[in-house]
């Protein structure tokens, strides 16, 4: 399945077209600021908080950072190796890069996450991807900020679980070229270039090229992926900068590999996988550029950025009851304007702006008649033909929100931070196949898919946020905060309503369908953190409720079943990140949560769920590394990783009882052998344990999606 090393089709044309890959490279001042890479302690800033930089001690946020020598240290081939090193954060695989996420929330790929690049979103709220880390370069980032819990205030629709903030790597002051080649079980390799030159007066100019190869270990789930980041930097003037970046992917995967099995399959045929027809491919492009000039006490920052997304995807999760090809793209053109302005008086701050996007996008899909064998969850999906089109519509996802954000301390001690944001969110869809209904033959039976001719709807919605910090000592703080959040429905939710079993009943589920609304989101959290001696800390505990969440349920009026905002949940836990030195070249590092999450009022068209534990939910997740530095030129690492039990499906059934939960361990290594050249080695889950990715409840029988075995890897890198 390897694909050869030509362009990135669609998005350098469109690049091109646009005339950006032309553009002379202005090189660009480093604007988003991480601080320099250290064995331990807490960071002394964030970029992610307030969209500028700030101190993390008066920030009243659950911010968790991760620097440019961790990923380097850990060399992560999936998005889920790395991030779980913040505490209340895990990263469950499915294929390839592809993930789910749990971040105060249980594994899902509902829109509750917001995905970003230097701050921009990565893709368009309206044509969310739960997969959408995988269109970032995360093993060549220059570091990783998570907030956990609702950013909506500053950052708009999604920001619910969690924010990922991926920051580019900035150009260095003097040239250098890092070349590493890597390679590994299950045929995996991996190609990584990066360099960095001054270019021009004050400016300079950095590229990283990843290539990605994994023949993947269960029968059919190779996976490509082709990334190339561009970032130039020129600081123009004491009092303005510019940067500009881009970011172009390209991941060609065969989506099998979250196939779930029976639990003996599980265990003695791991490798199998039911759903061999499936594939996804992705090309994405993201283009920014940022001018930020200071007045004074003041600031301004402008940054104009442009997407493009195309996907085609034959999705496993669809064979078992609605078989469909799906392709999608959109395009993105957007600004993110704000203001700075800085009072001497009680070291206030205050902080205004305004975000839009505009991104017009269209959808295809085709009905697919599929070749089948077995029955209930040991059936295998062997082969297809195209059917019928199903959905043919062209949408455009609108956005305008003014924020406010403003920071003052009465005292020294006490600092009091509160904000605004007031979004409207639209779409237009006008569809090519007219209104009426789509007839298709759906795995043997005749089935109707409802079409609308057009829609347009607004959302609008005001979120608020207060914080306060006090420095209980000067390495001491405690904060907290109320913030509210929301996310409103995705282009899919609305217009792909799903197929009934007669006509009358597909029309009026599609009608019922646009009346969906956004969830909402509040959350209560109270945190401390500080250093010791050569120990730091951070401690927080949160309380996160959902309204109006999505339960199918059936109307009254048309005897019609689909979702409706109707649901409850309650999130709670505990998160704790420890670090420190035993001695000089010892040390660890752990991250620890622990959570509830629960129906309040989950009532469907078939059963209630209030007061049950919601699935797919681990009560505790658990990070724990211990870093040994025997010289500066050689580090062995051995990492320990805890995901406890949840239950398979949202009865809380005994008779399907819970995924026990797992314990990994990983070990990683490197030496410098000369100052030019360095040899890595890695072993991925040493003790070759059998564990699940995932697990839930199919044809009423327990299923397991078995995790990558026992994997060796090693590399060569060397720099000039």
């Amino acid at each position: 399945m390897t694909f050869p090393l030509t362009s990135f089709p669609r998005a350098f044309r469109r690049a091109a077209s646009l005339g950006l890959l032309s553009i002379a490279p202005p090189a660009f001042s480093q604007v988003v600021v991480t601080t320099p890479s250290t064995a331990v302690g807490l960071p002394a800033v964030t970029v992610t908080g307030t969209r500028e930089q700030a101190l993390l001690s008066e920030t009243p946020a659950s911010v968790g950072t991760i620097q440019t020598a961790a990923i380097r240290d850990t060399g992560p081939m999936h998005p889920g190796q790395i991030l779980g090193q913040v505490p209340g954060v895990a990263v469950a695989v499915t294929n390839g890069e592809g993930h789910t996420t749990a971040i105060r929330q249980p594994f899902t790929t509902s829109p509750v996450y917001l995905f970003l690049e230097d701050g921009i979103p990565v893709r368009a709220t309206g044509f969310f991807n739960h997969n959408a880390l995988y269109e970032v370069n995360i093993p060549m980032a220059g570091g990783l900020e998570v907030v956990r819990g609702p950013g909506t205030s500053l950052y708009g629709s999604d920001a619910i679980g969690g924010i990922v903030n991926i920051l580019s790597k900035a150009p260095g002051v003097m040239p250098e070229l890092l070349l590493s080649a890597e390679a590994g079980s299950f045929g995996v390799w991996r190609l990584m270039a990066s360099g960095s030159s001054p270019f021009t007066e004050n400016g300079a100019f950095r590229a990283d090229l990843n290539l990605t190869h994994n023949d993947g270990w269960r029968n059919k789930t190779a996976y490509d992926r082709q990334s190339l980041n561009l970032r130039w930097d020129k600081t123009v003037d004491a009092d303005t900068t510019l940067k500009a970046i881009l970011g172009v992917s390209k991941i060609d995967q065969e989506t099998g590999a979250n196939s779930a099995l029976v639990f003996s399959d599980y265990l003695n045929n791991p490798t199998k996988n039911n759903f061999p027809i499936a594939y996804r491919k992705v090309e994405a492009l993201r283009f920014s550029f940022e001018y930020s000039r200071k007045f004074g006490d003041g600031m301004l920052s402008v940054i104009p950025y442009y997407r493009d997304n195309s996907m085609e995807l034959f999705a496993t999760f669809n064979l078992s009851s609605d078989p469909r090809i799906d392709n999608g793209e959109n395009v993105s053109y957007g600004a993110l304007v704000k203001w700075r302005q800085i009072f001497p008086m009680m070291r206030a701050r205050l902080i205004g702006g305004l975000d839009f996007d505009y991104s017009p996008g269209s959808r295809q899909e085709d009905n697919v008649l599929v070749t089948r064998s077995g029955t209930g969850a040991n059936t295998l999906y062997s082969a297809y033909t195209a059917g019928t089109r199903i959905y043919d519509y062209e949408v455009t996802f609108k956005s305008t929100s003014p924020y406010l954000h403003g920071e003052i301390s009465p005292t020294s001690k006490l600092r009091l931070t509160g904000g605004l944001r007031y979004d409207t969110l639209g779409f237009d869809m006008t569809n090519r196949l007219g209104a009426g209904t789509v007839q298709a033959s759906v795995l043997g039976a005749n089935r109707f898919y409802g079409q609308i001719a057009a829609d347009k709807t607004t959302y609008s919605r005001v979120s608020p946020k207060f914080g306060a910090t006090y420095a209980l000592a000067r390495n001491t703080h405690l904060y907290a905060s109320y913030n509210q959040g929301f996310r409103g429905p995705s282009e899919g939710q609305l217009y792909r309503a799903g197929n009934d079993t007669n006509a009358t009943n597909a029309l009026n589920k599609a009608r019922i369908t646009l009346g969906l609304k956004p969830i909402k989101a509040e959350q209560f959290e109270l945190g401390l953190r500080g250093e010791i001696a050569r120990w730091s800390y951070n401690v927080v505990a949160y309380d996160l409720v959902k309204r109006d969440d999505l339960v199918s349920q059936r109307d009254l009026a048309t005897n019609v079943s689909t979702s409706v905002n109707a649901g409850k949940t309650q999130h709670k836990g505990i998160e704790v990140g420890f670090g420190g030195k035993f001695t000089d070249q010892l040390q660890i590092d752990t991250a620890f949560s622990y959570a509830r999450h629960r129906y309040i009022d989950w009532v469907t068209a078939t059963a209630s769920f209030s007061g049950r534990q919601i699935e797919s939910a681990p009560g505790i997740i658990t990070s724990t590394r211990l870093t040994w530095r025997p010289l500066p030129a050689a580090m062995a690492q051995v990492e320990w990783t805890h995901l406890g039990s949840y239950w398979l499906e949202a009865g809380n059934s005994p008779a399907f009882g819970k995924y026990p939960g797992h314990n990994l361990f990983n070990l990683r290594t490197s030496f410098a052998i000369t100052k030019n050249f360095s040899v890595i080695g890695r072993v991925i889950n040493v003790l070759d344990k059998r564990f699940a990715d995932s697990a839930s409840v199919s044809s009423n029988t327990p299923v397991f999606s078995p995790g990558l075995p026992r994997g060796f890897y090693g590399g060569i890198e060397t720099r000039w």
